[in-house]
């Protein structure tokens, strides 16, 4: 492990730095709309140190339409990554930004606290911290970011993730065939609309992870081949409100590591009960490629 913060590296194909202090663009964030930025700043606060602020719309795609909102807990991730990919542009000079990505991801979130959101956006001061520094060659292959959130002065949640290059990369894994799934109604899996739903029930009452919009802008941006670490992490989620039948008011925590890649689609979800934390593996015809944990209050 080693820091390699600020430091001039030559010759490391990157994406194209940004200013350090200068907000990133939506567009150097790789997002698909301006919409779907949630950053608003980045600062640098020591050696390991950062500080951010976020905004959350009240209308994000993932939250449910009322008057008062409790935010999706997948903010919190979605914003870390993206917090992950300005660092990489502004602070983490030759970092392997085009490849590097989310291989394992926990958050947790105190209902106590949890900002509720009557207005246009909610304002999210964010704490970064990057450790576990990892470089070969003169290029960071792997780090850890750690994001703390607190609102109106006050912390409500904490999202840990680890960027990478994928464990077992190898060809794309063809999606598996599930011919008449059933899908379940939004409010079964705490879904705000019908195409947030990433879940299905096949054959024998399995459940398969089968996207409704496979093109969804915030979970399947640019309809991707392979699902990335939110995706797995809302599948997971999902499948733990639908096989529990508890409300989306009752999660508190959520982790996934991935192990191998999972298709967009077909992949089969398994879901299993512990207390008050429920255990999800995905599994692809290659075998188990992604476990997790939903914890509920």
């Amino acid at each position: 492990m080693t820091e390699l913060l600020d430091s001039d590296i030559q010759d490391v194909p990157a994406k194209r730095p940004i200013e350090p202090g200068r907000p990133p663009t939506w567009d150097e964030l790789g997002l698909p709309s301006m919409s779907a930025m949630l950053v608003a700043s980045l600062s640098r606060r020591g050696s390991r140190f950062y500080e951010a602020v976020c905004q959350w719309p009240r209308w994000h795609a993932l939250n449910e339409r009322a008057l008062a909102v409790t935010h999706h807990p997948l903010l919190m991730a979605e914003s870390a990554r993206q917090l992950a990919t300005a660092l990489e542009l502004s602070y983490l000079r030759g970092a392997d930004a085009d490849r590097l990505q989310p291989i394992s991801v926990n958050l947790g979130v105190d209902p106590r606290t949890q900002p509720i959101e009557r207005g246009i956006a909610s304002h999210v001061l964010v704490h970064v911290t990057i450790s576990d520094l990892v470089v070969r060659v003169g290029t960071v292959v792997a780090y850890r970011l750690t994001a703390e959130f607190f609102a109106a002065g006050t912390y409500f949640g904490t999202c840990g993730m680890t960027l990478a290059h994928p464990s077992r990369p190898g060809p794309e894994p063809a999606p598996a065939s599930h011919p008449g799934l059933l899908r379940p109604a939004p409010a079964a899996v705490g879904a705000s609309a019908e195409p947030d739903v990433l879940i299905a029930r096949g054959v024998q009452g399995r459940l398969v992870i089968a996207p409704c919009d496979p093109e969804h802008p915030v979970l399947l941006p640019g309809r991707p081949a392979q699902l990335p670490a939110l995706a797995l992490m809302e599948a997971g989620r999902q499948a733990t409100l639908l096989y529990r039948g508890a409300l989306p008011s009752a999660v508190v925590g959520i982790g996934v590591r991935i192990d191998a890649p999972v298709p967009s689609r077909g992949a089969a979800v398994e879901v299993a009960a512990d207390g008050c934390a429920s255990r999800f593996v995905v599994r692809t015809e290659a075998g188990t490629a992604a476990t997790g944990t939903v914890t509920l209050l």
